[in-house]
C-alpha cells in the first residue's frame, strides 16, 4: 500500500496526497513536518490539539535542531541525535545537513560512523532498512514486497565483513548502509523514498559479539562457501524479480568476496562496489589533481599502494586506466605499480596468492638486484629500490608511513605524493602535519578522514579529503538518471576524470587536491554529467535524455523542503 503519492496542481506545483490519519503523519519520517504543519493541514488531518500553536518555518526548525546538535559533547552523541532526527523527519534532517554539510559530514559518516557501527546494537533506536538472514531468506520475495516504498531504485547492501578499516562488525554494518544512502541524498539529491539499506546478516566470526547479550544480529558463525554463495544468489534473483532496474551497491564485503560478488552480478543488475570502484575513482581523481599541481604527468610517476584489499586493488585498477589514457599500455602501467600487503611486496611467485591480487603482482625479475634484507621486499625497501614517487595508503595500519619512508619518497621527486587514506582517523597511515614537516612542505597530501588545514613555515596547506562521497553519489545519480543497464569501468573512470578537473585553481595552488566538502553538491552534478555522457557513448543508457543535462539533473534532484500535504478523497 502506498503511504502517499506525489502529485502536481494545475500550476505544476508539487504536493503530497495521503489517506493516512494525522497521528501517523507525525510518525512517518518522509511525511512528518512537526511544527511546520500548516493550520489547514492540522484541520484536515486532526492535528489541532496534538501540536504547539505556533506554525514554524523550516528555517526555524533548522535553527532549533542545530542548537540541539551543538549541545551534545561527543561526536557519537551528535551522530545518534542526527540519526534520531532522520528517523523523525527526513526533510528537516537533510535541510540541517545541507546547511552545515562541512561540519556534519564527519559526524554522519567517517570517522564517527565507525563508532556507530561498533556500538550499533546499543544505540539502535528505530527500524530502517531490510534485514535478510538465513532464517528468513526462504521468504525473500515477501520481504521485498513488504518494504515501505514500492519504487526502490537504489540499494546499499553489506554482509558486514570488511567494514571500513575495522573488519567484521556483524549486524552493526547496517549503519554503513544507512550512512551511504544519506550521502546519496545529501550530495546528489536522490529521493530518500527510493532508497533501501539492506543488512545481509550472514553471521559473524567475532566471538565477543556472539557472547554480547545485547547483540542484535543472528547468533551464528559466518556462512561460507556454497551456503554463502547460494544465500547471495537468492537475494539477487529476488531483487531482479521485484526491482529489475535497481542500482545495487555492494558495501564492505571482504577481499575476494568483494570481487567475486561484483563480477558475478554486474550483468544481472546494475551494480557497483564502492570499496573497489569508488575508492579507485576518488584516488585517481586526486592523482590527476596532483598532476595538475606539479605539472608532471602520471606516466612519470612510480606508485606504491600499501594495502591490497578491495580498496587497494581497486585503486591500482583505476591508476592503470589513467595511465592508459595518457598513452601507456596496460602492461607498462601495471609495471609502475607496486602493491604491498601485510607480507610485503606482492610477487607472482608467492605461494597461495589470492586470485584478485594476481593481475597486479610483479615479476620476480623486477626485484632482482634489489638490496633487501629478507626474502620479500618491505615497504621501505620497495620505495627505495623502485624510486617511488607516489605513496598510497589503504592498509588500515596507523602510522605505516613513518618519517623514514616519507623522506625516502621525497628523495625521488620534487613533489612527493602521500595519500594516507585509511579510515577511521585512528587508522590513518600518517598525520599530514608530519608529512609536510618531513618533506619541507613539498608534499602533495590527501587523507581519507578529515584533518585540519596545516600551517607550515608561514604557509597554510588545505588537506584534501579523498572521500568516496565525492564519487559514488554523482555516479549513482548518473546511473539512475539515464537508467544505465550496467555500471561500466569507463563510467567509473569518467567520474574520476570529472572530479580531478573540479578542484579550483586557487585551492590547487595551495596543495588542496580535493574540493571543500561544502562543494559536494556541485561536484556530484559534474560527476553525474560525465557518467551519463560516458554511458551514452558506450550504449548502456536506457532512455533518451535532453541536451541540457545540468538543468535536467537539477530538476530531478530531490530538495529538502516541506511540500503541502492534501488528504486523499
Amino acid at each position: 500500500m502506498k503511504q502517499y503519492e506525489k502529485k502536481y496542481d494545475a500550476e505544476g506545483r508539487p504536493y503530497l496526497e495521503t489517506s493516512l490519519p494525522g497521528l501517523l503523519l507525525t510518525r512517518l519520517p518522509l511525511l512528518n513536518k512537526g511544527t511546520s504543519f500548516t493550520r489547514e493541514e492540522r484541520e484536515a488531518f486532526g492535528l489541532l490539539g496534538l501540536l504547539p500553536t505556533h506554525v514554524s518555518s523550516l528555517e526555524e526548525q533548522v535553527t532549533r535542531a542545530y542548537a540541539n546538535f551543538k549541545s551534545f559533547k561527543t561526536d557519537l552523541e551528535k551522530h545518534v541525535f542526527l540519526r534520531a532526527l532522520q528517523d523523525r523527519s527526513e526533510v528537516l534532517f537533510y535541510a540541517l545537513l545541507d546547511t552545515h554539510i562541512q561540519e556534519m559530514m564527519p559526524i554522519i559518516y567517517t570517522p564517527t560512523v565507525a563508532q556507530a557501527v561498533e556500538q550499533f546494537s546499543r544505540i539502535y533506536r528505530f527500524p530502517r532498512g531490510l534485514v535478510v538472514n538465513p532464517e528468513n531468506i526462504d521468504r525473500i520475495d515477501s520481504l521485498l514486497e513488504e518494504t515501505p516504498f514500492p519504487d526502490v531504485q537504489l540499494i546499499v547492501a553489506t554482509d558486514n565483513e570488511g567494514i571500513l578499516g575495522i573488519g567484521d562488525q556483524g549486524f552493526g554494518g547496517l549503519a554503513i548502509c544507512i550512512g551511504k544512502l544519506s550521502l546519496y541524498t545529501a550530495a546528489a539529491g536522490i529521493d530518500p523514498a527510493v532508497t533501501l539499506p539492506v543488512e545481509l546478516d550472514v553471521g559473524t566470526n567475532r566471538q565477543d559479539l556472539l557472547d554480547d547479550p545485547l547483540y542484535l544480529g543472528v547468533r551464528m558463525k559466518r556462512l561460507e562457501g556454497q551456503a554463502y554463495d547460494d544465500f547471495i544468489h537468492r537475494f539477487v534473483t529476488a531483487l531482479q524479480r521485484r526491482f529489475p532496474r535497481v542500482l545495487l551497491q555492494w558495501e564492505d564485503f571482504s577481499k575476494q568476496k568483494a570481487f567475486d560478488v561484483l563480477e558475478r552480478y554486474q550483468d544481472v543488475l546494475p551494480s557497483l562496489n564502492d570499496d573497489i570502484q569508488g575508492t579507485g575513482a576518488v584516488v585517481l581523481a586526486g592523482l590527476l589533481a596532483a598532476s595538475r599541481r606539479s605539472q608532471q604527468p602520471l606516466t612519470q610517476q612510480t606508485f606504491v599502494i600499501h594495502g591490497a584489499g578491495a580498496g587497494g586493488v581497486g585503486v591500482a585498477r583505476q591508476i592503470v586506466r589513467g595511465l592508459q589514457l595518457q598513452g601507456l599500455s596496460a602492461q607498462a602501467a601495471r609495471e609502475r605499480i607496486f602493491l604491498i600487503d601485510s607480507k610485503g611486496l606482492i610477487l607472482k611467485d608467492r605461494k597461495g596468492l589470492e586470485p584478485y591480487k594476481r593481475e597486479l603482482a610483479q615479476e620476480p625479475s623486477r626485484v632482482a638486484g634489489w638490496k633487501v634484507q629478507g626474502a620479500i621486499p618491505s615497504l621501505l625497501e620497495t620505495v627505495r629500490e623502485a624510486k617511488v614517487t607516489v605513496l598510497l595508503g589503504l592498509s588500515g595500519q596507523r602510522g605505516a608511513f613513518g618519517e623514514e619512508v616519507v623522506r625516502e619518497v621525497a628523495k625521488n621527486t620534487p613533489y612527493p605524493v602521500v595519500f594516507a587514506l585509511s579510515n577511521p582517523t585512528a587508522n590513518s597511515e600518517a598525520v599530514p602535519a608530519d608529512v609536510y614537516r618531513w618533506t619541507d612542505g613539498r608534499a602533495l597530501v590527501a587523507t581519507g578522514s578529515p584533518f585540519d588545514d596545516v600551517e607550515y613555515n608561514g604557509a597554510l596547506y588545505p588537506v584534501g579529503q579523498g572521500n568516496n562521497a565525492f564519487i559514488f553519489p554523482g555516479l549513482g545519480l548518473g546511473v539512475l538518471t539515464c537508467r544505465a543497464k550496467r555500471v561500466t569501468d569507463g563510467m567509473v573512470t569518467a567520474a574520476a576524470l570529472a572530479l580531478g578537473e573540479f578542484v579550483d585553481a586557487q585551492r590547487l595552488a595551495q596543495g588542496g587536491l580535493y574540493p571543500r566538502m561544502d562543494r559536494i553538491h556541485t561536484a556530484s552534478k559534474q560527476v553525474a554529467i560525465a557518467v551519463i555522457r560516458q554511458a551514452v557513448k558506450e550504449g548502456v543508457c536506457g532512455e533518451p535524455l535532453p541536451e541540457d543535462l545540468e538543468a535536467h539533473l537539477e530538476q530531478r534532484m530531490w530538495k529538502p523542503v516541506f511540500l503541502p500535504i492534501h488528504k486523499a478523497r
